[in-house]
């Protein structure tokens, strides 16, 4: 996951840790400062809480007798915690079930912290995917590490997508939804042809040509209106290309 997702090694072992307290917790009971180790050459997992000694056990999720403490600290006081082991039988196979679940949820929940992390910069870029699957009229469009969505709102009327066509969008916006961070993308955004243009005309790009406005009907038509200080620079014939070419 570290190589793959670029999730952080501390990122998964908070994760594991997280897991596996929440499969003690569940086993066990309530429990004073609990923590898990797992054992790295037995991979044996065992949980470990805090217990006050006390005179009468009222309640064994809180309290240690003076002699089971001293079988584990000789010299234990009345009133004082100590750390003891208590791992419930088969916690092991419990633990593994349920921390894989939680560990799952929690590699999920910091994918999605992560695109929001690496794609808040990204915003107003063109960005290429994918096509890899329909949702009705809105196309999920696979970035790699991650996956955007083009809403049918973002796309052009008159294009056709397959499954596994690679296609070239605008990122429009980073939106926090329902299930976390989402991409947003276009292809019906003005700003698309805009940041188009300054990839493929380098007097754009140089600033050499300024668009100094936009006027489009997706699918349909499209109007800059170009600027250049540079006399010799036929801004209009630069964006155009030789037969068209960079405009098709």
């Amino acid at each position: 996951w570290e190589r793959e997702k670029g999730i952080s090694r501390d990122i998964l072992v908070a994760a594991v840790q997280e897991a596996l307290v929440s499969a003690a917790k569940k086993a066990i009971g309530p429990a004073r400062e609990l923590r898990c180790e797992i054992d790295q050459k037995t991979g044996d997992i065992r949980a470990f809480a805090k217990l006050m000694v006390s005179e009468r056990v009222l309640s064994k999720h809180d309290q240690i007798s003076v002699f089971d403490a001293h079988r584990i600290k000789p010299d234990a006081q009345l009133g004082e915690e100590i750390e003891v082991e208590v791992t419930p039988t088969n916690f092991g196979r419990i633990a593994s079930q349920y921390a894989k679940q939680a560990l799952m949820q929690h590699i999920r929940k910091a994918e999605k912290q992560l695109i929001f992390t690496e794609f808040k910069d990204r915003v107003g870029d063109i960005t290429s995917g994918v096509v890899r699957r329909f949702d009705r009229s809105d196309v999920t469009i696979d970035l790699g590490k991650y996956e955007a969505l083009l809403p049918n709102r973002e796309r052009v009327p008159t294009e056709e997508y397959q499954i596994g066509e690679r296609i070239r969008c605008y990122v429009k916006a980073v939106e926090t939804g329902p299930h976390g961070p989402e991409i947003i993308l276009s292809r019906a955004d003005p700003q698309f042809v805009i940041k188009l243009f300054q990839l493929e005309v380098s007097e754009i790009n140089d600033g050499t040509i300024e668009i100094k406005g936009i006027a489009r009907e997706p699918g349909f038509r499209t109007k800059l209106a170009v600027y250049t200080r540079d006399e010799k620079v036929d801004p209009v014939g630069a964006c155009v290309g030789l037969r068209g070419q960079r405009v098709k």
